[in-house]
């Protein structure tokens, strides 16, 4: 479940808006069965709102978006990659504390 900052990334929109975005972006790659992503996406959703204008923040669900999670090897959740210009330049895997995301995140601005 995404805020409304954070965008709801699907197999159609993920193209558009993770890799022609002209902001790095950070993408949660969850389901809703896993216990670590419940823990992970409340700090997702604040730092959608923390970062509103510099950085694009979503989420995509394994579960009802398999090519993207193919594509990008996603083999265990939570994992969260940063993108910048098209391309994966991060990546985190597991839950991990919010001043952890921001360090990553703001690496990329």
């Amino acid at each position: 479940m995404a805020s409304e900052t954070t965008l709801e990334l699907t197999d159609t929109n993920f193209d558009e808006l993770v890799l022609q975005a002209e902001h790095p972006v950070l993408v949660d790659f969850w389901a809703e069965w896993c216990g670590p992503c419940r823990r992970v996406g409340p700090l997702v959703d604040e730092l959608s709102k923390e970062y509103e204008g510099k950085a694009v923040i979503g989420k995509v669900d394994v579960d009802s978006n398999p090519q993207v999670s193919m594509k990008y090897q996603i083999r265990s959740i939570p994992a969260l990659l940063i993108f910048k210009n098209g391309e994966v330049v991060d990546q985190i895997i597991g839950a991990v504390p919010k001043s952890v995301l921001k360090k990553q995140l703001d690496a990329q601005l």
